[in-house]
């Protein structure tokens, strides 16, 4: 089997790396006026701007070869067709299928998932509708004033991202809460803003049974109960998200508000499926359809687009090419709208948990670095505080900036500041600052020749920092759920080009297990001694209280 690294294109541009040394972002721009207009792709209401990588035409056609030569079209085209890509778990990956609407037919194995996809979208909007229209309302006849939503992980992190993203579109009259953190104080926070009468609590688990969202959710149940819920009319109140119908009819639900999940949708791909009901509730199912068709309008694009202008491709392939032929270790998204401040947090779920792998596929170690640290923050917050590594550090860290050009909001010239800022900071990061430049700036001071000299060298910005940015018209559920697919796209772009199962998340499945077994520890009424000696000395630290 031939490995990535002994690819033909692969040797190809490990040969035009070493002509990097001497190029200049500054200089390209200087001799070609046509760069960005050439390095630009316009898809699903995005603009990307491209230019300001290290790169060249002959390197970005190098990259979309290696793209080929690894099989990136056959892989995607199958992702999309229901082929069995995590092969590790032996299932299909169709989180596409759930903003499908112009196919009838999309198969996981000799099941049509179109119809029941459908269905599902239709009983959400019914659900939406009642709630709204205050035909569903709790035990006492009083419509619903506040929703907690009791997740985690993906199905957490994903609808709370896009329900602050999609704040300007909030229905009026109903209040939206999160909660996935175990930690005691998160729910309790929640549970003292709310009325329980006129609370409704959605519960996101497939199985019905992790740790952290069952322990949440009948603790919540029991403040239901002890503020004067009846436990009869706890279905009036709670209802699921979930694969496993009797457990949450045992809880006291009603089984008519169980909404499915699939195995062939992973957590940090499912905002699409019924783990979006919040979303929805929060702002019209008309406007979470509109989220569908933005994501739909990215699958179109990527599965069309050709490689050397398909966003999510072009993307990908940029982050390989940092990756492995400029040995950067993290990327960094910045964000220039308050409402999409989450955005950086919902990548990194997304990214590193779908490519922070050490093995391909077939298990065998990788001799290549994979799956970057993704971080990142709001706008002109991160400038005066990371912007620093950004800009003088030793290491190179490619950047998103994120930018919508209209405003929900156009007070003063406050949009015109932030824009200003965020092509500032992408503008700085290319060009730099010389010595020279420095020195310059230093004219006038009344320094002598060598304290200009020492005061200059910590002026210099060296530039040549790479940086992408991504624009929009305005933030609206269309262009939130075209970005949302453009990350999942890029994410796996980068995967199938590793050889990596982007699909599973076994590093997050043995913290699981060990944390039943220390629970089981911390709860038992012998000294702790089945851990090892540090676990079992923090165990018996908690049941003392105290350090």
């Amino acid at each position: 089997m031939t490995t990535l690294t002994q690819l033909p294109a692969w040797q190809q541009l490990q040969q035009q790396r070493d002509s990097y040394q001497e190029f200049s972002l500054r200089a390209s721009f200087a001799a070609d006026p046509e760069r960005a207009q050439r390095m630009s792709i316009k898809a699903a209401a995005l603009k990307l701007d491209f230019s300001k990588n290290l790169l060249t035409d002959d390197t970005l056609s190098a990259l979309c070869q290696l793209a080929r030569e690894a099989g990136l079209e056959q892989l995607r085209d199958g992702m999309f067709n229901g082929d069995i890509i995590n092969n590790t778990e032996g299932r299909a990956v169709l989180h596409t299928a759930l903003r499908n609407s112009q196919r009838t037919e999309i198969n996981d194995g000799d099941n049509n998932v179109v119809p029941e996809v459908n269905a599902t979208l239709a009983k959400m909007k019914q659900f939406v509708a009642d709630v709204h229209g205050g035909v569903l309302t709790g035990h006492t006849g009083k419509a619903f004033t506040d929703v907690i939503a009791i997740g985690i992980g993906g199905s957490f992190l994903g609808p709370k991202v896009a329900t602050e993203a999609l704040r300007p579109y909030a229905k009026d009259g109903l209040k939206l809460h999160f909660v996935a953190n175990v930690d005691g104080t998160a729910l309790a926070e929640k549970l003292k803003r709310v009325n329980v009468e006129t609370t409704l609590v959605l519960m996101s688990s497939k199985s019905f049974s992790t740790q952290e969202t069952i322990a949440n959710t009948v603790s919540a149940r029991d403040h239901f109960i002890a503020n004067g819920v009846p436990q009869s009319a706890i279905g009036d109140h709670f209802v699921a998200i979930s694969s496993n119908v009797p457990a949450a009819v045992e809880f006291g639900m009603k089984a008519e508000n169980v909404f499915p999940m699939w195995d062939w949708v992973g957590g940090r791909y499912s905002l699409w499926s019924a783990i979006g009901l919040p979303i929805a509730l929060a702002v019209g199912f008309d406007h979470f359809e509109q989220l569908l068709r933005g994501a739909e309008a990215m699958d179109k694009h990527f599965c069309e687009a050709p490689l050397e202008q398909n966003m999510p491709a072009v993307m990908g392939l940029l982050s390989l090419w940092y990756s492995n032929f400029f040995g950067t270790q993290s990327q960094v998204l910045l964000s220039y709208d308050h409402y999409l401040r989450g955005l950086p947090a919902y990548v990194q779920q997304l990214d590193m948990e779908s490519n922070g792998k050490s093995v391909d596929k077939d298990g065998n170690p990788f001799d290549y670095q994979t799956g970057p640290v993704i971080w990142g923050g709001e706008g002109t917050n991160g400038q005066h505080a990371y912007h620093q590594l950004i800009h003088q550090g030793t290491a190179i860290i490619p950047a998103d900036f994120i930018m919508p050009l209209q405003s929900h909001n156009p007070i003063g010239k406050h949009h015109n500041m932030l824009a200003a800022n965020c092509f500032a900071q992408a503008q700085a990061l290319m060009q730099g600052k010389t010595f020279a430049e420095a020195k310059a700036e230093l004219a006038g001071k009344n320094l002598d020749e060598a304290s200009l000299d020492r005061l200059a060298s910590h002026k210099v910005m060296p530039g040549n920092r790479p940086s992408n940015t991504l624009l929009m018209d305005k933030l609206t559920p269309f262009t939130l759920g075209a970005l949302v697919a453009l990350y999942e796209h890029r994410t796996f772009v980068q995967g199938a080009l590793w050889g990596i199962n982007s699909f599973d998340q076994w590093g997050v499945e043995l913290g699981k297990v060990l944390g039943d077994a220390v629970l089981a520890e911390i709860e038992a009424e012998t000294q702790p001694n089945k851990l090892d000696a540090s676990t079992n000395a923090l165990v018996a630290s908690l049941r003392q209280g105290s350090i």
